[in-house]
């Protein structure tokens, strides 16, 4: 539309000052020619917009002029420039573009002598959403699960633990939480919370649908994240650590809270006893094989003993090597 682009002209010579018309062009993705119909345009609309030829020459404001945006403070815009830095999701969500012009307006309401240093300081922060190791997760429907999402558009889904099987639901809102999007919806079950990219169909239908007065999506992802954490981890394993297990509690488990709540080990001096929590005795047994030595499960038993059966396999599957110290290693009891 031609009124966006007059208005993305009139802002870019308002954070950026004086540019020339193939500049601008570049900018707007437009002819040179529709550049100076668009300053003819603001000019009659009483911008004071200028256009001079020649080197040094170009397109600006009037000195001082600015359009009467709502004001804001350099630390404010500081805060919000760094934060619109972490845009992944939004490019996946198609808003890529409209973060790019909000910027744009945040740096024109500013004043001239303050815009370079809020810019400047703002660059020096950056927020990265998408967590180690692991590539953003593919949405094949992320498009229309957005477009029912943004038009309170009813949707017909299909699930990969249903197959065959579609449910119409009321989208009520999509989170995004380190690099995985989740749907939230309404189903005749209540409010149900769905990884997207575990649904498999997705169709947007024609009918509407009412979003409720006193739905807070933060509020519902807040409540719904901390009954999710609760179902996890629920089995205690105790352990035995030696002072370098302990230590490197944050660097296997992440979990640099945990140092605290051991205690002495009556029974070994030197180490120390923890109690820690995982979702079943094989998990349990995957994460504690990284402290090595430095571990030792007490109980329950059959943690312990699945500790002890995986280090033999362990041990073995090294002894098909053929070096001469597997033999006896490869000796240690089985449960």
């Amino acid at each position: 539309m031609r009124a966006d682009r007059l208005l993305s002209l009139l802002l870019c010579l308002q954070s950026r000052g004086q540019m020339t018309a193939r500049q601008l062009a570049a900018e707007l993705e437009v002819s040179v020619r529709t550049v100076y119909r668009d300053l003819d345009a603001l000019s009659a609309a009483g911008v004071p917009v200028t256009a001079s030829g020649g080197p040094g020459g170009g397109c600006r404001l009037m000195e001082g002029w600015r359009s009467p945006l709502v004001g804001i403070s350099a630390e404010e815009a500081t805060a919000l420039l760094a934060v619109a830095s972490g845009s992944g999701p939004l490019e996946r969500i198609a808003l890529g573009d409209a973060l790019t012009q909000a910027r744009l307006k945040l740096l024109a309401s500013l004043p001239p002598t303050s815009r370079d240093r809020v810019h400047t300081t703002a660059s020096r922060f950056h927020i990265d959403t998408q967590a180690w190791f692991r590539p953003p997760e593919p949405v094949p429907h992320l498009a229309v699960l957005v477009d029912a999402v943004r038009q309170d558009r009813r949707l017909r889904l299909g699930h990969a633990s249903r197959p065959g099987a579609t449910k119409d639901v009321d989208p009520l809102g999509l989170v995004a939480k380190a690099g995985v999007w989740y749907l939230v919806v309404r189903t005749d079950r209540g409010v149900r919370t769905h990884r997207a990219s575990r649904i498999t169909e997705a169709e947007l239908l024609p009918a509407s649908f009412t979003r409720p007065a006193d739905f807070d999506l933060p509020a519902h992802w807040a409540r719904w994240t901390a009954e999710f954490e609760a179902t996890l981890d629920q089995l205690p394993v105790t352990v035995s650590l030696t002072a370098s297990g302990l230590a490197a509690l944050p660097e296997v488990l992440g979990e640099s809270d945990s140092g605290p709540r051991a205690t002495p080990d009556p029974d070994r001096p030197g180490r120390h006893r923890l109690t820690l929590h995982f979702d079943n005795p094989r998990a349990a047994c995957r994460r504690l094989l990284g402290f090595g030595p430095d571990v030792e499960v007490l109980e329950p038993a059959d943690v312990r003993a699945e500790l002890i059966e995986t280090a033999r396999r362990t041990i073995a599957a090294y002894g098909r090597s053929g070096h001469a110290a597997w033999p006896a290693l490869a000796s240690l009891p089985r449960r």
